[in-house]
């Protein structure tokens, strides 16, 4: 049985990581899952608990960095709600287009949503390219975050 829970952990994590570039999977929280998973089949022994407390730290710290880094980019290039909007409309239809569509898709979307609210071109080109700017951003970041997860995680059972 703990070779099973050992293999869905495991899972759990890689699935996590690329869920960290895929806006469909919550990549920090599946990584975060399984590592906590993991310390659990151990019963806490091998993986501490102070360690799994600050591996859900560090969870909080990238779903906030996600949403932050997109919203205040957004917010800083003037998007209204249909621009942002646009941008989330942009990431959905970007994961069944391939990577092109996965990557430049959010910009479109942002760019159409804050065109219909305002009709300036210009304007609409700007929130689409910092939205963008701020999805690549926070995608980075998450990236840092959860590689540092599976770092400590890794660590943590060698030694």
């Amino acid at each position: 049985m703990n070779t099973a829970l050992w293999i869905v952990a495991v899972l759990m994590v890689i699935v996590g990581v690329a869920g960290t570039v895929l806006p469909a999977l919550p990549g920090v929280v599946l990584v975060f899952a399984g590592i906590l998973l993991a310390a659990w089949i151990d019963g806490f022994t091998v993986i501490a608990g102070w360690t799994v407390g600050l591996l859900a730290v560090l969870a909080v710290i990238g779903v906030a960095v996600d949403y932050a880094a997109q919203v205040m980019s957004a917010q800083r290039a003037g998007a209204t709600p249909l621009g942002i909007a646009g941008a989330a409309v942009g990431t959905v239809a970007g994961i069944f287009s391939g990577l092109i569509g996965l990557l430049f898709m959010p910009l479109a979307g942002a760019a159409i949503g804050e065109y219909i609210a305002h009709r300036d071109a210009l304007r609409a080109g700007k929130v689409g390219l910092a939205t963008w700017i701020g999805l690549l951003v926070g995608a980075v970041l998450k990236l840092a975050i959860v590689f540092t997860m599976t770092g400590i995680f890794i660590a943590a059972l060698l030694f």
